[in-house]
């Protein structure tokens, strides 16, 4: 079996997270189950990078969605390196691997269902982060500001290229599993979700409110949010430049 597999659909390389234990959950807060707790998940694929502007713009143009669902899946204001250009869509100012931003919950969605892919799971998105050994960053147990995109250190920019700081790559060899860009997955939020799991019922929560984001970005300096186990939420409409999102697969 591939370690690393290339989508055909959109280029998108995808990294084996093979089956087995990690160490999912974190502080003694309710919303991370209490502390650690192990969970054991069959093997999968999820994306070594975020989807970039290059690629989305290649989606819009592909499928040329009505005005309505363009509006509902990314936000095209200046904010945005993806535009409109000669009956399709394009990046532009030089940011084509950068992660595409501005795009909700049902922008991200829909490009994975176009990829042939799927958003992760909030737990698939945490073993991807930290591998078995239940770290608190991607890269281990301590907060480093030069080991991803952050406030602290991105200057006059916000975003960055996905293989920007390799030195802050995951276990499984991911890029940006914290910071640039807040990343959806697929799960509603649900507050005791970490609880029920911790019992080792993985039935995710049904219906809910706000969609589940994980890893921080460009825009925050508290280094909480750039942990593993910080689960956060929001609306799946909401489109700002903080939020992008990286693809998974089933094996």
């Amino acid at each position: 079996m591939d370690w690393l597999i290339e989508n055909a659909k959109d280029g998108t390389l995808l990294a084996l997270i093979p089956e087995g234990e990690f160490l999912a959950g974190g502080s003694k807060n309710e919303n991370e189950g209490g502390g650690p707790f192990k969970v054991r998940l069959p093997a999968y694929y999820l994306a070594l990078h975020a989807v970039t502007n290059l690629q989305y713009a290649r989606f819009l143009s592909e499928v040329r969605p009505a005005k309505a669902d363009v509006e509902k899946w990314i936000l095209l204001s200046s904010g945005c390196s993806v535009r409109a250009q000669g009956g399709g869509y394009e990046e532009y100012g030089g940011k084509g691997d950068h992660p595409v931003v501005q795009v909700s919950w049902y922008g991200a969605q829909a490009y994975a269902q176009w990829a042939g892919l799927r958003l992760p799971s909030e737990l698939e998105w945490e073993k991807g982060a930290r591998g078995t050994d239940g770290r608190e960053y991607p890269w281990g147990a301590n907060w480093d500001q030069n080991k991803c995109r952050n406030d602290k250190n991105k200057g006059n920019e916000r975003t960055c290229g996905i293989w920007s700081y390799a030195e802050g790559q995951s276990a499984w060899g991911l890029y940006q599993m914290a910071g640039n860009v807040w990343e959806w997955c697929a799960d509603w939020y649900e507050k005791e979700a970490y609880t029920r799991y911790k019992g080792r019922n993985l039935t995710t929560p049904s219906s809910g409110v706000r969609r589940v984001v994980r890893g921080g970005s460009w825009d925050n300096d508290d280094t909480g949010n750039f942990r593993c186990a910080y689960r956060r939420y929001y609306e799946p409409d909401f489109r700002n430049g903080h939020h992008g999102f990286r693809c998974a697969r089933t094996l």
